[in-house]
């Protein structure tokens, strides 16, 4: 089944196919990933390919496109592979004669960085390299490499303020740290190179496929199960909450129209403290789902230790992506 996305009448200006034919995705059964491949082939004017590179990890599952493949015969491959074995990548090139690349391929979990932090430097800092040299190879052929960021590079804000493209990087966590590395390695073989790339930093996503490690649908099914719900601190913390499908779109804008060498920022505009989602979350559960021991669902809610360099608040202006 295609998913819907929404909202229909602006995905159906954007989303055309442009001169893109044979788009490597990287990371495509990972949670954005995914659902970036079934906006695209939800659109009849995307008449392209998909050649979907995973090294399916444990974030990375190949039932989010159990149906693609049959769905659309002849127009989406996969390759299991690692995005650091530059063998490997240089021979999707050249197979497939790819012409375009989203790379959603990253270790994202905070946590996780905390505790193997040398996952994190590997896949989001070395694969991105190996991605530019198989894209540096062949760049005679290609129209497109956009790199898929998080505004977490760019660090912690305070009560007021936004997070635009000019905002100097401060990540405070390895995963962060790894991101903003892999955001300048793109960004310099722009420059050096001359490769066309472009970078997008979004807010937090959510949204269907979604690994249960995140924070929304840990949520939704330690409730389920009657299980508590563990939240940080005293659950201050604030985020900017983006739906999947809206991000995917944007991204899909920024590889058609976006200027090469250029960063776009891509949020909500959905500031909630983590404790409020987590009570959103909970009263829609008592309407949709009545708990058998008739006691609100916000009675599991569990403060635990703060995660060590929690950044207090992200939010993303995203005025440049929306007037250009």
């Amino acid at each position: 089944m295609v998913l819907p996305f929404h909202p229909k009448s602006i995905q159906s200006e954007i989303i055309s196919g442009g001169s893109m034919q044979n788009i490597l995705v990287t990371g495509g059964c990972g949670f954005i990933g995914a659902n970036f491949i079934r906006l695209l082939f939800s659109n009849p004017d995307f008449k392209g390919r998909i050649i979907n590179v995973d090294k399916l990890t444990y974030a990375g599952n190949p039932e989010n496109l159990a149906d693609v493949e049959e769905a659309y015969p002849g127009r989406y491959g996969f390759v299991l592979a690692d995005i650091c074995d530059a063998r490997a990548m240089t021979e999707v090139f050249a197979k497939y004669s790819i012409d375009a690349v989203c790379n959603f391929a990253a270790e994202s979990h905070v946590d996780r960085s905390i505790v193997e932090p040398d996952a994190f430097v590997k896949t989001n800092i070395y694969g991105t390299f190996t991605l530019l040299e198989a894209a540096r190879t062949f760049q005679d052929q290609l129209i497109r490499f956009h790199h898929v960021s998080t505004d977490e590079v760019f660090g912690s804000l305070g009560e007021e303020g936004y997070f635009t493209e000019e905002t100097s990087y401060q990540p405070n966590s390895p995963y962060s740290a790894s991101k903003a590395a892999s955001d300048h390695l793109v960004r310099a073989y722009s420059s050096t190179y001359d490769l066309p790339v472009t970078i997008s930093n979004c807010s937090n996503n959510y949204g269907p496929y979604q690994f249960p490690e995140k924070l929304i649908p840990l949520v939704i099914l330690n409730a389920a199960e009657g299980k508590p719900l563990p939240v940080y601190g005293k659950g201050n913390n604030i985020r900017d909450w983006l739906y999947v499908s809206d991000h995917c779109t944007a991204v899909w804008e920024i590889m058609q129209h976006g200027k090469p060498g250029e960063t776009y920022n891509v949020g909500g505009r959905c500031e909630l403290a983590n404790l409020d989602t987590v009570g959103i979350i909970c009263d829609v559960l008592d309407e949709i789902r009545p708990p058998e021991n008739s006691r609100p669902y916000r009675d599991l809610i569990k403060f635990v230790k703060d995660r060590p360099g929690h950044d207090f608040r992200y939010a993303i202006d995203c005025a440049k992506l929306e007037n250009e």
